[in-house]
Order: structure tokens, then C-alpha cells, then sequence
């Protein structure tokens, strides 16, 4: 028998949460390309116990995808309301201890498994209106961080990719895009100069939850076009 390239997920069961917004229709497609049997679930886990549910229904996992997100409000700093507060950390963070305490437990056993988090740069490089939504997406690269530190020595990585400028319709509609001052925006703030295509930044979530990516601890991975290091 043909031994298994690092990069093929042949034979790997991956859940995708929120599979249908930002890459997650692109990063399932990329995801059975490579092999992995696709669990998608494309609800969204604010209710406290719709991320237990998820994960026991889906039921063995060798890699989970974190894939949580909304909008950011463009609320000014001083307006934050605590609704608008709460929301933020009811969708993009209290979901991540909630799949921790389901999915930890079977990879640790198994002394196997990789969770990446899909977050965002918005948490890396301060931008106008988006506190709120910044706050939530530090908090959950801190987590990646964190857990990464803990559960490698049981042969677990938890990694987090921080992306911004990746050509997906969630955040990049076509109206913005043709947009004459998106295009200028683009040309200066991206030194890419250009979106990150969504195959490109899906591709590189596939590769984390390979065991090619086995060296990877707790990393925070920038994929921004080069916005994050400007």
C-alpha cells in the first residue's frame, strides 16, 4: 500500500461549523479534495447547548474548524452598546469553551486531532467603528493560543488563522468590490494588491488540519494580503 502524502486528509472525518458563510463553502470543497470526509453544519452557536449538539452528532472528529462569525456593527467606540457587546461574544466566543469541553476529550484519548479557528486580522491592527468586533476576535485568537499551549504535549494542535482581504461575497460583495474606492483602498492599504483569493486562504486551513502541519503549536497565522504587517 501507497504511503499517504503529509498534505492528504484521506480518511479524516472534519466538521466545519457555520459551513455556508465566509470560506466555509469553498473550505469544504478544498477539504474533499484532499480527502476528508466533510461533516458541515451550518448553524450558528449561540444557544448554550447547540455546540455540544453539533459535535456529539457529528461524532468522531479528527479536525474541527472553527469557523464563528458576524458582521462587525461599524459602531463608534462611545455608542458600543451592551447589546451590541454581548452579541459580538455570544456569537464568536462563548461558543469556543463549549466545543472544547465536547471535542478535546475523544482527541486527547486518542492522543490525535487538530482544531483551527478561522478568525480575523480586525484582532491584529486597530481599525475605525469596530471595537466591539475586534474585542471578540482577539479574544478568540488568545483562545487558540492558549488551548495550542495546553493540549499539544497530548498530541493535539489548535491553531488560528487572522483573515482579512480574502475575496469571499460574506465580506466582499461584488458591489463592493467594483467600488472605484474599495479599488484604491485596495491598492493602498494590501501590499498583495489584491483580495487573498478564498482557495488560497482555504487551502491554508486544509494544510492545518493535515499532519504535515503536525509542528504547528498555539500559532496565529496571518492571511491579509500583507495588511496585518503594514
Amino acid at each position: 500500500m501507497n504511503a499517504v502524502e503529509p498534505e492528504s486528509l484521506e480518511g479524516r472525518r472534519v466538521l466545519v461549523t457555520q459551513s455556508t458563510v465566509f470560506v466555509g463553502p469553498v473550505l469544504c470543497e478544498v477539504l474533499a479534495a484532499r480527502g476528508a470526509e466533510v461533516v458541515a453544519n451550518d448553524e450558528r452557536l449561540d444557544a448554550p447547548d447547540a455546540a455540544e449538539r453539533v459535535v456529539r452528532d457529528a461524532g468522531t472528529i479528527d479536525a474541527l474548524v472553527i469557523n464563528l462569525g458576524i458582521p462587525a456593527a461599524g459602531t463608534l467606540a462611545a455608542e458600543v452598546g451592551d447589546a451590541e457587546w454581548r452579541e459580538a461574544f455570544a456569537a464568536m466566543v462563548d461558543p469556543l469553551p463549549r466545543l472544547a469541553r465536547t471535542v478535546l476529550p475523544q482527541m486527547i484519548a486518542r492522543r490525535s486531532g487538530k482544531i483551527v479557528l478561522l478568525g480575523s486580522a480586525a484582532a491584529l491592527r486597530g481599525q475605525n467603528r469596530a471595537s466591539s468586533y475586534s474585542a471578540a476576535r482577539g479574544a478568540q485568537l488568545a483562545w487558540a493560543q492558549a488551548v495550542g499551549a495546553e493540549v499539544a504535549r497530548h498530541g493535539v494542535q489548535v491553531n488560528a488563522l487572522a483573515f482579512n482581504f480574502v475575496d469571499t461575497p460574506t465580506y466582499f460583495p461584488p458591489e463592493v468590490k467594483a467600488n472605484p474606492r474599495f479599488q484604491e483602498r485596495l491598492k493602498r492599504e494590501v501590499p498583495l494588491g489584491r483580495l487573498v483569493g478564498a482557495r488560497e486562504a482555504a487551502g491554508f486551513a486544509a494544510h492545518l488540519c493535515s499532519a504535515a502541519a503536525d509542528c504547528f503549536v498555539g500559532q496565529v497565522f496571518s492571511v491579509s494580503g500583507g495588511w496585518v504587517a503594514r
